[in-house]
């Protein structure tokens, strides 16, 4: 591996702490404190993503330095590590200072296209940001954070991902429902990787602190290497600059309802500048359709991020990152234009985007009502948002419903509820009808929009506890299975959640330590 190419040069850039004590405090006016990792003594590979390691520039793993160097045991000379401050919006309320309590950065990575990649460790050791905890992660959350960003990925969504997993060979004690429960639990380390992981909380920290010079660099360092698209000499950059980041925020959430996919805890120290998925913590795909739905315990039972809030809640940490860049952009009207036109950009992308869903080649005006009536009915019906989709692509005229759909239900349906479906099927035929494009070609764009394989959390947990097991074969299956997700390569994966894991813990609800 080229690890003797990976550089620092958020530490040549920004104001930081390079005393290297751990100790957990406040670091004001600073972006960042350089922080040695753990060095575990008795890691074991788990696994290792080769394709992405070759992607990014860093290359195969040669030697036992290498492995050594995924697994934060060891560290080659030229790399120091460091860990970044941000502060945030926990649950609506401003929670200061926050920063990487559990995540320490080797640097960056530059491949022969000249793209440069952040290297992090996630579980490495403690922090100054840990807020009185150790900075390392388990087994449960690692894999599960593992496997999601890179399904994420492959489904096309923007996300960090994973460039290896590993036991650290040590034991960490949770509480995993925050209910006074401790446990021992296996330790485990990943390496992660993105564009950039800066957050809407590194600007709001700044801001906070009145450091309005290094708000600035700040800004001007994302702008020049991460939104080439914005003319860094424009008078208007920093407006430009907030109207890229509402854009790439409705583009993930329009993406994240697509697939049906529940982040749980979103934060604005959890919202990525580039729009991508980051942190994944108490997540979920759906099973059944519910816009009320939270996988996340601590998010009751308010449910401030359940499914159908998520465009909402991405429109108001959008304004607590205006209050942080109002300072350089000086204009409220500027700012309250671009928030104000959030809405109306979400849901023309979202309808675009559901249009889709149903093999439609355009957004019709009564598709509104359509669109509304569908979820209405996946709802009240108790149906599986991923299964309903997979069952329209093959329905025909000729089809029998019962037959067709009788696997999407949760529960069991009455002949009433029944004729519900019917009604619709037939007002979704009619609207077919006026697509300007062929059966064939409606059913060619729902399969690319449309996976067949989403990572169920019930399929997680039982990959989790043969993994404690020390057995693979799931997991590898799974990989397989998520690389390829608009196509049923395992058809076993094509099903509800079984019933035994209705109210299983890790399976229906999670806490933010997941």
């Amino acid at each position: 591996m080229n690890l003797d190419h990976i550089t620092q040069q958020y530490l040549e850039i920004f104001p930081g702490d390079f005393s290297e004590n751990p100790r957990q405090r406040q670091t004001p006016k600073i972006l960042f404190a350089t922080t040695d990792i753990v060095h575990f003594k008795n890691p074991e590979l788990i696994a290792f993503n080769e394709n992405l390691s070759e992607e990014i520039g860093l290359g195969k793993i040669e030697d036992d330095r290498d492995i050594a160097f995924l697994n934060a045991a060891s560290l080659p000379e030229n790399i120091r590590t460091y860990s970044t401050a941000y502060a945030g919006h926990q649950f609506g309320n401003w929670a200061g200072q926050l920063g990487d309590g559990r995540a320490i950065y080797a640097g960056e990575i530059q491949n022969k296209n000249a793209k440069k990649t952040e290297l992090q460790w996630k579980g490495a050791g403690a922090t100054p940001y840990s807020r009185n905890a150790d900075g390392r992660a388990v087994l449960r959350s690692s894999v599960r954070e593992y496997l999601m960003s890179e399904a994420m990925h492959h489904l096309g969504i923007p996300t960090t991902r994973a460039l290896s997993l590993s036991f650290t060979g040590e034991k960490v004690m949770r509480d995993k429902l925050y209910d006074g429960n401790l446990e021992y639990e296996k330790g485990a380390v990943m390496l992660r990787t993105a564009e950039s992981f800066l957050r809407f909380g590194h600007f709001e920290l700044i801001s906070a602190q009145k450091e309005i010079e290094t708000l600035q660099k700040l800004t001007d360092f994302t702008i020049e290497n991460y939104f080439p698209e914005i003319d860094s000499k424009s008078e208007h950059k920093y407006a430009d600059f907030f109207q890229k980041i509402s854009e790439r925020t409705a583009d993930l959430m329009v993406e994240w309802y697509r697939v049906g996919f529940v982040h749980g805890v979103m934060n604005t120290d959890n919202m990525s500048i580039l729009g991508l998925t980051i942190d994944y913590g108490p997540f979920s795909f759906l099973d059944e359709y519910d816009l009320n739905f939270t996988p996340n315990t601590t998010d009751l039972p308010g449910r401030r991020y359940a499914f159908g809030n998520q465009g909402k809640i991405a429109q108001w940490n959008l304004w607590q990152l205006a209050n942080a860049l109002f300072p350089l952009i000086k204009k409220e009207a500027i700012l309250e234009k671009i928030l104000n036109d959030f809405t109306e950009m979400f849901w023309e992308k979202h309808d675009i985007m559901m249009a889709k869903k149903f093999g439609f080649d355009q957004v019709l005006e009564s598709d509104g009502p359509f669109f509304t009536d569908a979820q209405k009915l996946m709802e009240d019906l108790k149906i599986d948002h991923t299964l309903f989709f997979h069952q329209l692509e093959s329905w025909t005229e000729n089809s029998n419903l019962k037959t067709q759909f009788e696997n999407v239900f949760y529960d069991q349906i009455t002949d009433d509820q029944f004729l519900i479906l019917e009604n619709f099927i037939k007002k979704y035929k009619e609207r077919l009808e006026k697509n300007k494009i062929s059966r064939e070609e409606s059913v060619a764009l729902m399969q690319k929009t449309n996976p067949k394989f989403i990572l169920r959390n019930y399929l997680l947990f039982e990959c989790i506890n043969e993994l404690e097991e020390g057995k693979k074969d799931l997991f590898n299956t799974i990989i397989l299975a998520l690389e390829n997700p608009y196509q049923e390569i395992y058809p076993e994966f094509s099903k509800k959640r079984p019933p035994i894991y209705n109210n299983q813990s890790g399976c229906s609800m999670l806490s933010c330590s997941s």
